[in-house]
């Protein structure tokens, strides 16, 4: 089969477009034919050698978390699938999804949103579960709540946008110029222009402050987080993970530090929001496997809006 796999850590030229050989499955695992996966920055990151602790040094590797595509076997302990369906999903480490076929647990795959095409699926799972295990579960988020996201046109925060709608907030997304039309149009009730305005010296507070990019600490948004507001982050930084810590065992301001984690059901409730026209997916752009290298670097500028979407078999 094709893959996409890196013999080193490094840059996007790492990247190799190559045959190797299709993987075997465990009795637990579906065999997927993969139509399309997606880029998220933890994609790049690995790639970059930055969670080589946990990735480790054995190569090659097969990266890539995001897919959908078709069954084509299943192990023998399966019971929720058959050959022929349509899924989507996440896989969870060690990756896999840049390939012609990969091989996927039955627990972190649902059946495929069926108003959806395959890339645009493959561009649901690690940005939608983020957001929604953040906003629902680390932020214990309430019908009638002010939320603001950070990064509301990114990958994950044109889910969040989306989601905290769904739950009944009232959203005030984050975005650059180019972006609040976007924004808007996913149903957001306030924009902010964060190249005209920084939200964190505004006079609002919030419930719920989801910083989806990573960007702001919870020290610099204490002025716009309600006294028991829960301010979650993405990105785990030594201030952050430290925040998290200490605001645990005290009361008042929470600081939450989100590690998506796939699963059938989450993904499940995703496809019911899709299909009831509640969540729709932005896919900036879409390039073919064989151009991996370029998607990654498009998406190591940051600069994407919504997803990138990978097209694996037409």
């Amino acid at each position: 089969m094709k893959a996409v796999v890196i013999r080193k850590y490094g840059s996007a030229e790492v990247l190799q477009y190559e045959d190797v050989e299709p993987p075997k499955i465990k009795s637990n695992q579906l065999l997927v034919k993969v139509h399309a996966s997606s880029v998220n920055p933890i994609d790049w990151k690995i790639r970059k050698g930055m969670f080589s602790l946990i990735t480790g040094s054995t190569f090659p590797k097969i990266l890539g978390f995001d897919l959908a595509g078709e069954v084509v076997q299943v192990g023998s302990q399966v019971t929720r699938f058959k050959s022929g369906d349509a899924i989507y999903g996440s896989t969870g480490l060690p990756g896999g999804a840049y390939a012609e076929y990969a091989a996927i647990a039955e627990n972190l795959v649902a059946l495929k949103p069926s108003n959806l095409t395959y890339e645009e699926a493959a561009a649901v799972p690690g940005g939608a579960l983020t957001a929604l295990q953040s906003l629902r579960d680390q932020g214990q988020i309430k019908s009638g709540q002010l939320v603001l996201i950070n990064g509301a046109a990114g990958g994950v925060g044109s889910f969040g946008v989306q989601i905290a709608k769904a739950l009944g907030a009232e959203v005030t997304g984050v975005c650059s110029t180019k972006n609040l039309d976007l924004v808007k149009s996913l149903n957001a009730d306030f924009v902010i222009d964060y190249t005209q305005q920084d939200f964190a010296k505004g006079n609002v507070q919030y419930d719920i402050i989801f910083d989806a990019v990573g960007k702001r600490s919870l020290s610099q948004c204490k002025g716009v987080l309600k006294p028991n507001g829960i301010y979650i982050t993405t990105l785990p930084t030594p201030e952050s993970v430290l925040e998290t810590l200490i605001t645990a065992f005290f009361p008042g301001q929470k600081a939450k530090l989100v590690l998506e984690k796939p699963n059938t059901q989450d993904l499940d409730y995703l496809k019911e929001l899709i299909e009831a026209g509640k969540i729709r997916v932005v896919i900036d752009r879409t390039y073919p496997l064989q151009e991996l290298a370029a998607a990654h670097a498009y998406s190591e500028t940051e600069r994407a809006s919504g997803k990138i979407a990978i097209a694996i078999t037409s």
